[in-house]
């Protein structure tokens, strides 16, 4: 018998696929240049258009600093974050409604405590901006870079949405919400050892296989390792077999570029 969450879900998604479809037009034109896709077969690509139709119905995609965010636009975002749910289930990108599109990388202010605890307010400029229960903030210039030009291990879209099925459960952390039948334990000990040993080689001034920023905590480390996996799965499957192997199992793909 199937369950009847999932026969409700497939009911909503046939409701957003007739009212609001993707004109075909417009999915080939993006898709086809999309690199990350084309390892998928034509069934995959069809649950993608689906999920994409079902995200662009459910989140809204504006543009900041006078960005006009046209319709290809919008289905290029949409569809390489749905790349990363396409077999986890629409229900992990709950808990917030809003993209936005800068034209290019962004001014941010955070307030900081230092060792002493006092607060400072310390500026940066990001390409992208994941928080937990509010908007994914992005750089367009590139969004369409990674989107288009192949960078292995690079992909601000996968980054940041990667935030999002991280804290999932209220928390970014490194830990998502598994799939049923998947291991903490050894996820954590496949994870662990690989960002504990990450963390030793950029301390030391050695080269890694992958951005060293996933050093700065076990967040940004999945969130990279997700981008890796996508874009560069061979590097990690040479590298970290046991996260590679993990990965796999919690996005249910094989990936290949």
């Amino acid at each position: 018998m199937r369950p009847l969450g999932t026969a409700l879900q497939r009911w909503r998604m046939r409701r957003i696929l007739k009212r609001h479809p993707i004109p075909h037009h417009i999915w080939r034109s993006v898709t086809r240049r999309v690199l990350i896709l084309r390892s998928l077969d034509a069934v995959q690509m069809a649950h993608l258009r689906e999920m994409t139709a079902w995200f662009l119905d459910q989140k809204s995609i504006t543009g900041a600093q006078g960005l006009e965010v046209t319709p290809t636009m919008k289905v290029a975002v949409a569809a390489q974050a749905c790349l990363l749910i396409l077999n986890l289930g629409v229900e992990y990108f709950d808990g917030w409604v809003e993209v936005i599109l800068y034209p290019g990388a962004f001014r941010v202010n955070h307030a900081q405590m230092d060792a002493i605890g006092l607060v400072h307010d310390e500026a940066s400029v990001l390409t992208g901006e994941s928080w937990l229960r509010g908007p994914v903030i992005l750089s367009w210039d590139d969004v369409e870079r990674d989107t288009y030009h192949y960078q292995a291990g690079h992909n601000v879209v996968l980054h940041e949405f990667a935030h999002k099925l991280d804290g999932f459960n209220g928390a970014t952390n490194g830990m998502p919400p598994l799939r049923r039948g998947m291991s903490r334990k050894r996820w954590a000990e496949a994870l662990s050892g690989a960002y504990d040993a990450l963390c030793l080689q950029v301390a030391a001034g050695e080269s890694a296989f992958i951005n060293p920023y996933a050093a700065t905590s076990p967040a940004e480390f999945f969130a990279v390792l997700s981008e890796v996996f996508f874009t560069a799965p061979d590097i990690l499957k040479n590298r970290c077999p046991s996260v590679h192997k993990q990965l796999t199992l919690f996005y249910r793909q094989a990936a290949s570029r």
